[in-house]
């Protein structure tokens, strides 16, 4: 994996992260968009981690802390590049990222559906709880 780099995401790589999440993310959120990504980015400039090799982008991962609690979004790999270590390197940087912020616990969005990245969570060491239900309202 020594040719794999991850580093934070920019306001110049914006364009380039939603066209690789409509090819390599399950699902779309009602942020995939510019101005959300800049917001993001803008307010944590260190919450986009992107994963790349050989300068193309192969995998995201979002590792929002808002102070109290470390939130992980938008895990995805390249489906050429999946089952590689990718998803568990971004995974990694995430949490060194938490705990040099003082997170105590990860939360990660996963859809239902997604059974590959059931899988992949599984595999990170990630518990599924079943106990919680997600409540969402648009603004």
């Amino acid at each position: 994996m020594s040719d794999l780099h991850i580093r934070n995401a920019t306001l110049a790589d914006i364009d380039t992260v939603l066209r690789f999440w409509r090819e390599a993310a399950e699902g779309t959120s009602i942020s995939d968009d510019h101005d959300g990504v800049a917001r993001l980015i803008a307010r944590d400039p260190e919450a986009l981690l992107l994963a790349e090799r050989d300068g193309l982008l192969t995998g995201t991962v979002i590792a929002g802390f808002d102070g109290w609690r470390c939130s992980a979004y938008r895990l995805a790999v390249h489906p050429g590049h999946r089952r590689q270590g990718i998803a568990t390197a971004l995974l990694e940087a995430a949490e060194r990222r938490f705990a040099a912020l003082g997170g105590r616990r990860v939360d990660a969005m996963v859809l239902e559906a997604n059974e590959r990245a059931h899988h992949t969570w599984d595999a990170a060491g990630y518990q599924r709880e079943d106990h919680w239900r997600r409540w969402v309202k648009p603004l």
